[in-house]
Protein backbone atom coordinates (compact mmCIF):
# COMPACT_ATOMS: atom_id res chain seq x y z
CA UNK A 1 0.00 0.00 0.00
CA UNK A 2 1.32 3.43 -0.98
CA UNK A 3 1.95 6.16 1.60
CA UNK A 4 1.45 8.93 -0.96
CA UNK A 5 -1.84 9.98 0.69
CA UNK A 6 -0.93 9.24 4.31
CA UNK A 7 -1.15 12.93 5.26
CA UNK A 8 -4.11 13.80 3.04
CA UNK A 9 -6.08 16.60 4.71
CA UNK A 10 -3.13 17.96 6.69
CA UNK A 11 -2.65 21.68 5.93
CA UNK A 12 0.81 23.19 6.15
CA UNK A 13 1.89 26.82 6.01
CA UNK A 14 5.52 26.89 4.91
CA UNK A 15 7.26 30.14 5.82
CA UNK A 16 10.70 28.58 5.48
CA UNK A 17 13.29 29.04 2.74
CA UNK A 18 16.67 27.72 1.56
CA UNK A 19 16.88 23.97 2.38
CA UNK A 20 16.22 22.54 5.87
CA UNK A 21 12.63 23.82 6.17
CA UNK A 22 11.72 23.29 2.51
CA UNK A 23 13.11 19.74 2.67
CA UNK A 24 10.83 19.00 5.63
CA UNK A 25 7.75 20.45 3.97
CA UNK A 26 8.51 18.68 0.68
CA UNK A 27 8.48 15.39 2.59
CA UNK A 28 5.08 16.29 4.03
CA UNK A 29 3.80 17.19 0.54
CA UNK A 30 5.11 13.88 -0.83
CA UNK A 31 3.01 12.12 1.82
CA UNK A 32 -0.14 13.93 0.75
CA UNK A 33 -0.23 17.10 2.85
CA UNK A 34 -1.34 20.38 1.30
CA UNK A 35 1.64 22.73 1.55
CA UNK A 36 1.29 26.44 0.88
CA UNK A 37 4.75 27.91 0.36
CA UNK A 38 4.57 31.55 1.43
CA UNK A 39 7.09 33.57 -0.59
CA UNK A 40 8.14 37.18 -0.94
CA UNK A 41 6.50 38.90 -3.92
CA UNK A 42 8.79 39.29 -6.94
CA UNK A 43 11.86 37.53 -5.47
CA UNK A 44 10.51 34.47 -3.66
CA UNK A 45 12.69 31.91 -1.88
CA UNK A 46 16.40 32.82 -2.10
CA UNK A 47 17.21 29.53 -3.81
CA UNK A 48 15.10 30.39 -6.85
CA UNK A 49 18.11 32.50 -7.90
CA UNK A 50 20.75 29.87 -7.07
CA UNK A 51 21.63 28.92 -10.63
CA UNK A 52 22.71 27.93 -13.17
CA UNK A 53 21.50 25.39 -14.07
CA UNK A 54 17.92 26.53 -14.59
CA UNK A 55 14.65 24.79 -15.34
CA UNK A 56 13.68 27.03 -18.25
CA UNK A 57 15.06 30.54 -18.61
CA UNK A 58 16.76 32.31 -15.67
CA UNK A 59 13.95 34.88 -15.65
CA UNK A 60 11.56 32.14 -14.53
CA UNK A 61 13.37 31.97 -11.17
CA UNK A 62 13.45 28.17 -11.19
CA UNK A 63 16.97 27.03 -10.37
CA UNK A 64 17.75 23.32 -10.22
CA UNK A 65 18.49 23.88 -6.51
CA UNK A 66 15.00 25.27 -5.86
CA UNK A 67 13.39 22.45 -7.84
CA UNK A 68 15.04 19.74 -5.70
CA UNK A 69 13.31 20.76 -2.46
CA UNK A 70 9.94 22.31 -3.32
CA UNK A 71 8.13 19.56 -5.19
CA UNK A 72 4.38 19.25 -4.73
CA UNK A 73 3.82 22.64 -3.05
CA UNK A 74 1.66 25.65 -3.88
CA UNK A 75 3.41 29.02 -4.15
CA UNK A 76 1.57 31.95 -2.55
CA UNK A 77 3.17 35.40 -2.60
CA UNK A 78 2.45 37.42 0.54
CA UNK A 79 4.54 40.19 2.08
CA UNK A 80 3.89 39.59 5.77
CA UNK A 81 6.22 42.46 6.69
CA UNK A 82 3.17 44.56 5.74
CA UNK A 83 0.28 44.57 8.24
CA UNK A 84 -2.17 43.29 5.60
CA UNK A 85 0.10 40.36 4.80
CA UNK A 86 0.62 39.48 8.45
CA UNK A 87 -3.15 39.61 8.96
CA UNK A 88 -3.60 37.15 6.09
CA UNK A 89 -1.16 34.71 7.71
CA UNK A 90 -2.90 35.03 11.06
CA UNK A 91 -6.26 34.29 9.45
CA UNK A 92 -4.73 31.34 7.59
CA UNK A 93 -3.37 29.88 10.82
CA UNK A 94 -6.94 29.41 12.06
CA UNK A 95 -7.40 26.80 9.32
CA UNK A 96 -3.91 25.24 9.32
CA UNK A 97 -2.49 22.24 11.12
CA UNK A 98 1.22 23.01 10.82
CA UNK A 99 3.43 26.06 10.37
CA UNK A 100 7.13 25.71 9.53
CA UNK A 101 9.55 28.65 9.76
CA UNK A 102 13.29 29.16 9.86
CA UNK A 103 13.71 32.81 10.80
CA UNK A 104 16.16 34.00 13.44
CA UNK A 105 14.97 33.60 17.01
CA UNK A 106 12.28 36.19 17.67
CA UNK A 107 12.27 37.30 14.03
CA UNK A 108 8.56 36.70 13.49
CA UNK A 109 7.40 38.25 16.77
CA UNK A 110 7.53 41.72 15.22
CA UNK A 111 4.76 40.66 12.84
CA UNK A 112 2.70 38.82 15.44
CA UNK A 113 3.60 35.52 13.81
CA UNK A 114 5.51 33.93 16.69
CA UNK A 115 4.28 30.77 18.39
CA UNK A 116 2.75 32.53 21.38
CA UNK A 117 0.67 34.80 19.17
CA UNK A 118 -0.46 32.15 16.70
CA UNK A 119 -1.17 29.41 19.23
CA UNK A 120 -3.56 31.83 20.92
CA UNK A 121 -5.50 31.91 17.64
CA UNK A 122 -5.26 28.15 17.09
CA UNK A 123 -4.28 26.06 20.13
CA UNK A 124 -4.07 22.98 17.91
CA UNK A 125 -1.34 24.52 15.74
CA UNK A 126 1.92 22.57 15.38
CA UNK A 127 4.58 25.26 15.01
CA UNK A 128 8.04 24.08 13.90
CA UNK A 129 10.93 26.53 14.27
CA UNK A 130 14.21 25.61 12.56
CA UNK A 131 17.24 27.69 13.54
CA UNK A 132 21.00 27.32 13.58
CA UNK A 133 21.42 27.08 17.35
CA UNK A 134 17.98 26.75 18.91
CA UNK A 135 15.52 29.04 20.69
CA UNK A 136 17.72 29.51 23.77
CA UNK A 137 21.33 29.43 24.90
CA UNK A 138 24.27 31.84 24.49
CA UNK A 139 24.31 31.55 20.68
CA UNK A 140 20.59 31.39 20.01
CA UNK A 141 20.68 34.71 18.17
CA UNK A 142 23.30 33.64 15.63
CA UNK A 143 22.43 32.80 12.06
CA UNK A 144 23.07 29.17 11.16
CA UNK A 145 24.38 27.91 7.84
CA UNK A 146 25.01 24.30 6.92
CA UNK A 147 28.75 24.64 6.27
CA UNK A 148 29.27 26.54 9.53
CA UNK A 149 27.37 23.89 11.46
CA UNK A 150 29.32 21.07 9.78
CA UNK A 151 32.45 22.82 11.04
CA UNK A 152 31.29 23.67 14.55
CA UNK A 153 29.36 20.43 15.07
CA UNK A 154 32.35 18.16 14.52
CA UNK A 155 31.54 16.74 11.10
CA UNK A 156 34.38 18.43 9.24
CA UNK A 157 36.86 17.19 11.85
CA UNK A 158 36.11 13.59 10.78
CA UNK A 159 35.53 14.18 7.06
CA UNK A 160 38.44 14.44 4.68
CA UNK A 161 41.75 12.76 4.06
CA UNK A 162 44.25 12.17 6.85
CA UNK A 163 46.51 15.09 7.65
CA UNK A 164 49.64 13.07 6.81
CA UNK A 165 48.45 12.34 3.25
CA UNK A 166 48.28 14.62 0.18
CA UNK A 167 45.12 16.70 0.26
CA UNK A 168 44.69 16.07 3.97
CA UNK A 169 42.57 18.39 6.05
CA UNK A 170 38.97 19.05 7.08
CA UNK A 171 36.31 18.94 4.38
CA UNK A 172 32.60 19.63 4.30
CA UNK A 173 30.40 17.08 2.58
CA UNK A 174 29.38 17.63 -1.03
CA UNK A 175 25.73 18.14 -0.10
CA UNK A 176 24.27 20.20 2.74
CA UNK A 177 23.81 17.11 4.87
CA UNK A 178 23.05 18.96 8.13
CA UNK A 179 20.22 20.88 6.47
CA UNK A 180 18.87 17.68 4.94
CA UNK A 181 19.03 15.73 8.19
CA UNK A 182 17.36 18.62 10.01
CA UNK A 183 14.58 18.49 7.44
CA UNK A 184 14.16 14.77 8.09
CA UNK A 185 14.08 15.30 11.86
CA UNK A 186 11.56 18.12 11.40
CA UNK A 187 9.21 16.05 9.25
CA UNK A 188 9.45 13.20 11.75
CA UNK A 189 8.74 15.52 14.69
CA UNK A 190 5.77 17.11 12.92
CA UNK A 191 4.20 13.73 12.23
CA UNK A 192 4.74 12.70 15.86
CA UNK A 193 3.11 15.98 16.95
CA UNK A 194 0.11 15.25 14.71
CA UNK A 195 -0.32 11.89 16.44
CA UNK A 196 0.06 13.48 19.86
CA UNK A 197 -2.47 16.18 18.96
CA UNK A 198 -5.00 13.52 17.99
CA UNK A 199 -4.69 12.20 21.54
CA UNK A 200 -4.53 15.49 23.47
CA UNK A 201 -6.16 18.07 21.21
CA UNK A 202 -3.16 20.37 21.74
CA UNK A 203 -0.54 21.68 19.38
CA UNK A 204 3.13 22.15 20.24
CA UNK A 205 6.16 24.32 19.49
CA UNK A 206 8.96 22.22 17.97
CA UNK A 207 12.36 23.82 18.58
CA UNK A 208 14.79 22.25 16.14
CA UNK A 209 18.39 23.42 15.76
CA UNK A 210 20.90 22.52 13.06
CA UNK A 211 23.64 22.26 15.70
CA UNK A 212 21.56 19.84 17.78
CA UNK A 213 20.95 17.66 14.74
CA UNK A 214 24.61 17.73 13.71
CA UNK A 215 25.75 16.63 17.18
CA UNK A 216 23.10 13.89 17.25
CA UNK A 217 24.09 12.55 13.84
CA UNK A 218 27.70 12.03 14.93
CA UNK A 219 26.30 8.66 16.03
CA UNK A 220 29.06 6.08 16.57
CA UNK A 221 31.77 8.74 16.37
CA UNK A 222 30.23 10.54 19.36
CA UNK A 223 29.99 7.22 21.21
CA UNK A 224 33.62 6.46 20.41
CA UNK A 225 34.53 9.61 22.32
CA UNK A 226 31.96 9.53 25.13
CA UNK A 227 32.52 5.85 25.92
CA UNK A 228 36.05 5.17 24.74
CA UNK A 229 37.64 8.57 25.22
CA UNK A 230 38.76 8.57 21.59
CA UNK A 231 38.79 11.88 19.76
CA UNK A 232 37.96 10.66 16.23
CA UNK A 233 40.29 11.79 13.47
CA UNK A 234 39.92 12.09 9.73
CA UNK A 235 40.60 8.82 7.98
CA UNK A 236 39.44 9.51 4.45
CA UNK A 237 37.07 6.75 3.40
CA UNK A 238 38.22 4.40 6.17
CA UNK A 239 35.89 3.32 8.97
CA UNK A 240 37.13 4.06 12.51
CA UNK A 241 35.89 0.74 13.94
CA UNK A 242 36.02 -1.77 11.05
CA UNK A 243 38.91 -2.97 8.84
CA UNK A 244 39.04 -3.38 5.86
CA UNK A 245 36.20 -0.95 5.23
CA UNK A 246 37.42 1.77 2.86
CA UNK A 247 38.36 2.66 -0.68
CA UNK A 248 41.07 0.38 -2.06
CA UNK A 249 42.87 0.62 -5.38
CA UNK A 250 42.96 -2.05 -8.07
CA UNK A 251 45.18 -2.01 -11.15
CA UNK A 252 43.04 0.54 -13.01
CA UNK A 253 40.67 2.18 -10.55
CA UNK A 254 39.65 2.40 -6.90
CA UNK A 255 36.54 0.73 -5.48
CA UNK A 256 34.82 0.55 -2.11
CA UNK A 257 35.49 -2.55 0.00
CA UNK A 258 33.15 -2.94 2.99
CA UNK A 259 34.07 -6.06 4.96
CA UNK A 260 31.72 -6.15 7.94
CA UNK A 261 32.70 -9.31 9.84
CA UNK A 262 35.35 -12.00 10.20
CA UNK A 263 33.55 -14.42 7.89
CA UNK A 264 33.56 -11.87 5.08
CA UNK A 265 37.23 -11.18 5.73
CA UNK A 266 38.07 -14.86 5.38
CA UNK A 267 36.17 -15.00 2.10
CA UNK A 268 37.97 -11.88 0.87
CA UNK A 269 41.39 -13.24 1.86
CA UNK A 270 40.71 -16.40 -0.14
CA UNK A 271 39.58 -14.61 -3.28
CA UNK A 272 42.58 -12.29 -3.03
CA UNK A 273 44.84 -15.36 -2.95
CA UNK A 274 45.99 -14.77 0.63
CA UNK A 275 44.26 -17.26 2.90
CA UNK A 276 47.16 -16.78 5.32
CA UNK A 277 45.78 -13.37 6.26
CA UNK A 278 43.01 -14.72 8.45
CA UNK A 279 45.44 -17.10 10.12
CA UNK A 280 47.76 -14.21 11.04
CA UNK A 281 47.01 -13.13 14.64
CA UNK A 282 47.36 -9.49 13.52
CA UNK A 283 44.38 -9.93 11.19
CA UNK A 284 42.36 -12.81 12.67
CA UNK A 285 39.77 -10.56 14.34
CA UNK A 286 38.36 -7.17 13.56
CA UNK A 287 39.88 -5.69 16.74
CA UNK A 288 43.30 -6.94 15.65
CA UNK A 289 42.78 -5.61 12.12
CA UNK A 290 41.88 -2.17 13.49
CA UNK A 291 45.11 -2.20 15.50
CA UNK A 292 47.17 -3.22 12.46
CA UNK A 293 45.16 -1.27 9.89
CA UNK A 294 48.02 0.22 7.85
CA UNK A 295 49.95 -3.06 7.56
CA UNK A 296 46.89 -4.95 6.31
CA UNK A 297 45.73 -2.25 3.87
CA UNK A 298 49.20 -2.14 2.32
CA UNK A 299 49.11 -5.90 1.79
CA UNK A 300 45.60 -5.77 0.37
CA UNK A 301 46.45 -3.07 -2.16
CA UNK A 302 49.59 -4.95 -3.20
CA UNK A 303 47.38 -7.92 -4.02
CA UNK A 304 44.64 -5.91 -5.73
CA UNK A 305 46.99 -4.00 -8.02
CA UNK A 306 47.50 -7.15 -10.11
CA UNK A 307 44.02 -7.06 -11.72
CA UNK A 308 41.43 -4.45 -12.74
CA UNK A 309 38.61 -3.33 -10.47
CA UNK A 310 35.93 -5.17 -12.48
CA UNK A 311 37.70 -8.47 -11.75
CA UNK A 312 37.72 -7.86 -8.00
CA UNK A 313 34.15 -6.57 -7.96
CA UNK A 314 32.92 -9.71 -9.71
CA UNK A 315 34.97 -11.95 -7.40
CA UNK A 316 33.64 -10.16 -4.32
CA UNK A 317 30.06 -10.48 -5.57
CA UNK A 318 30.51 -14.22 -6.11
CA UNK A 319 32.00 -14.64 -2.62
CA UNK A 320 29.40 -12.51 -0.82
CA UNK A 321 31.90 -9.80 0.10
CA UNK A 322 30.40 -6.27 -0.02
CA UNK A 323 32.21 -4.17 -2.62
CA UNK A 324 30.98 -1.55 -5.05
CA UNK A 325 32.27 0.70 -7.81
CA UNK A 326 32.62 4.40 -7.03
CA UNK A 327 30.11 6.02 -9.37
CA UNK A 328 29.73 9.66 -10.33
CA UNK A 329 26.28 11.27 -10.35
CA UNK A 330 25.73 10.65 -14.07
CA UNK A 331 26.44 6.94 -13.55
CA UNK A 332 24.12 6.81 -10.53
CA UNK A 333 21.22 8.21 -12.55
CA UNK A 334 21.42 5.35 -15.06
CA UNK A 335 22.29 2.63 -12.55
CA UNK A 336 19.94 -0.31 -13.35
CA UNK A 337 19.01 -0.80 -9.70
CA UNK A 338 18.28 2.91 -9.20
CA UNK A 339 16.07 2.91 -12.31
CA UNK A 340 14.33 -0.33 -11.30
CA UNK A 341 13.48 1.18 -7.90
CA UNK A 342 11.78 4.14 -9.59
CA UNK A 343 13.98 6.81 -8.06
CA UNK A 344 14.44 8.74 -11.32
CA UNK A 345 11.14 9.63 -12.93
CA UNK A 346 9.45 12.28 -15.01
CA UNK A 347 8.02 15.16 -13.00
CA UNK A 348 5.29 17.21 -14.60
CA UNK A 349 5.13 21.00 -14.70
CA UNK A 350 2.00 23.11 -14.71
CA UNK A 351 2.69 24.12 -18.35
CA UNK A 352 2.47 20.51 -19.48
CA UNK A 353 6.18 19.90 -19.91
CA UNK A 354 8.17 17.51 -17.76
CA UNK A 355 11.71 16.82 -16.63
CA UNK A 356 13.57 14.05 -14.84
CA UNK A 357 14.03 14.27 -11.10
CA UNK A 358 14.82 12.11 -8.09
CA UNK A 359 11.69 10.98 -6.28
CA UNK A 360 10.96 10.44 -2.61
CA UNK A 361 12.23 6.94 -1.69
CA UNK A 362 9.13 6.41 0.47
CA UNK A 363 6.52 7.13 -2.18
CA UNK A 364 8.31 7.12 -5.57
CA UNK A 365 5.34 9.07 -6.90
CA UNK A 366 5.26 8.57 -10.67
CA UNK A 367 3.05 11.64 -11.18
CA UNK A 368 4.79 14.07 -8.85
CA UNK A 369 3.99 17.74 -9.32
CA UNK A 370 7.01 19.95 -9.94
CA UNK A 371 8.05 22.85 -7.74
CA UNK A 372 5.67 25.77 -8.36
CA UNK A 373 6.23 28.92 -10.35
CA UNK A 374 6.52 31.95 -8.10
CA UNK A 375 3.05 33.04 -6.97
CA UNK A 376 1.28 30.60 -9.28
CA UNK A 377 -1.24 29.58 -6.62
CA UNK A 378 -1.82 32.90 -4.88
CA UNK A 379 -5.23 33.64 -6.37
CA UNK A 380 -6.63 30.15 -5.80
CA UNK A 381 -5.23 29.90 -2.28
CA UNK A 382 -6.63 33.26 -1.20
CA UNK A 383 -10.01 32.35 -2.68
CA UNK A 384 -9.94 29.16 -0.61
CA UNK A 385 -9.06 31.17 2.50
CA UNK A 386 -11.98 33.51 1.88
CA UNK A 387 -14.32 30.54 1.59
CA UNK A 388 -13.07 29.18 4.92
CA UNK A 389 -13.80 32.50 6.59
CA UNK A 390 -17.42 32.27 5.42
CA UNK A 391 -17.96 28.72 6.71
Amino acid sequence: MSLANALLGVRVLDLSRILAGPWATQLLADLGATVWKIERPESGDDTRQWGPPWLGAPAAKMSAYFVCCNRGKQSVTIDFAEPSGANLIREWVRHADVLVENFKVGGLAAYGLDYASLSALNPKLIYCSITGYGQDGPDAGLAGYDAAIQARGGLMSINGERDDLPGGGPQKLGVAVTDLMTGLYAANAIQAALIQRAQTGQGVHIDLALLDVQVAMLANQASNYLIGGWVPKRQGSAHPNIVPYQVVRAADAPFMLAVGNDGQFQAFARLAGHAEWFEDPRFASNAARVQHRDVLINQIESALCTKPARHWLAACADAGVPATPIQNIAEVMVDPQVLHRGLVQETRRANGTSFKSVQNPITRASTAQAAPELGADTEAALAWLQQQAQI
